[in-house]
């Protein structure tokens, strides 16, 4: 399905058919266009047949019914998966990707070993969302927040990813308010500076993962672009022109950067105000295994008495390769 495409059929029609069809698409959450009972009958076949919103499920489940994960197969036979993460404080968070792949090829992260196929279009993240929110609907909830750190990198895709937000953020449409959107990013500059234009108040999320130039470069290669001190440059610039709180995602990986020593040096980098730490419990992958408990309780003891703001993160759908690509990559592997 193309917004395009969508944009252009209804064109034709009475000014007020737009509004129909998106109250349709994106409040009443219909699965097929022939549920859109207030269009005509004419109008739900050619939409039907020319922007079908119909999707097959590939669904998978964790054993604790926290995680869901859903395989998407694109028009063009690509794929990409889409995870919803269910919180004990009944808040749903869909994980969205933004492209097929990433190019950024980072050590810990299983859709680097993709490599790229292409960036996603606005619809194709939008798609994502409404999937979810319709599952959702079967059990009376509704997404409560949206965050782009699935696959792929948002920042080297702005302008789809901004024009997703924009459309799940209009009041006519799913009118989810922009500060349920968070944009996690590896440090790509540009975006960040082009973020803070936004009109909209949407959180920023870095990936950190390690608080020296070395280590960092060898985890995650784009570091010898966008070292430490340019992208903290950026965000503090960012945080000037917005006021917003920026969080840096920070992954535990045994005997890595678990360290008391790593979280030290952490603390002299975050001991700013309106940055914050999210510590995430690693979900293995054949390279790397998780931090010890023991380890990310002391790492965050050590930053705490620093001063740093810390937050911990628990591991989503382990069970379910709950990694970022994980199921995507062992589909590709198989072809």
């Amino acid at each position: 399905m193309s917004l395009m495409q969508f944009q252009e059929l209804l064109k034709k029609e009475p000014k007020y058919r737009l509004a129909q069809a998106k109250k349709a698409l994106f409040r009443d959450l219909i699965e097929s266009w022939q549920e859109a009972t207030a269009l005509p009958l004419s109008l739900r076949e050619e939409l039907d047949k020319k922007c079908s919103i119909e999707k097959p499920e590939n669904t998978f489940i964790s054993k604790d019914k926290n995680t869901v994960k859903n395989l998407f197969i694109l028009a063009d036979g690509l794929k990409v998966e889409t995870v919803l993460m269910r919180h004990k404080d009944k808040r749903n968070t869909v994980c969205v990707s933004s492209q097929v792949g990433c190019p950024l090829g980072c050590s810990f992260c299983a859709t680097g070993k993709m490599g790229f196929k292409r960036n996603l279009e606005s619809w194709e993240i939008i798609e994502q969302v409404l999937f979810f929110a319709r599952y959702l609907k079967k059990e009376k909830e509704k997404v409560s927040n949206i965050v782009f750190m699935g696959m792929g990198e948002p920042f080297l895709n702005y302008q789809h990813v901004i024009e997703a937000i924009k459309t799940l953020n209009d009041k006519e449409g799913f009118n989810l308010g922009a500060r349920h959107f968070s944009i996690s990013t590896v440090g790509i500059t540009e975006g960040i500076e082009e973020l803070a234009k936004e009109k909209l108040q949407i959180n920023l999320a870095i990936s950190l993962h390690a608080p020296d130039n070395e280590l960092r470069s060898r985890l995650m290669p784009i570091n010898k672009t966008y070292p430490i001190e340019k992208v903290l440059s950026a965000v503090d610039n960012y945080i000037e022109k917005t006021r917003r709180r920026v969080m840096f995602e920070y992954i535990m990986i045994k005997d890595l950067n678990d360290s008391e020593e790593k979280a030290e040096a952490l603390a002299k980098l975050m001991k700013k105000p309106l940055y914050f730490v999210n510590l995430i419990s690693y979900n293995p992958t054949e390279s790397f295994k998780a931090s010890l408990p023991s380890k990310i309780k002391k790492f965050k003891e050590v930053l705490e008495k620093e001063g740093v703001a810390v937050t911990q993160r628990y591991r989503f759908g382990q069970d379910i390769e709950g990694a970022c690509g994980q199921l995507a990559a062992k589909m590709f592997s198989i072809e």
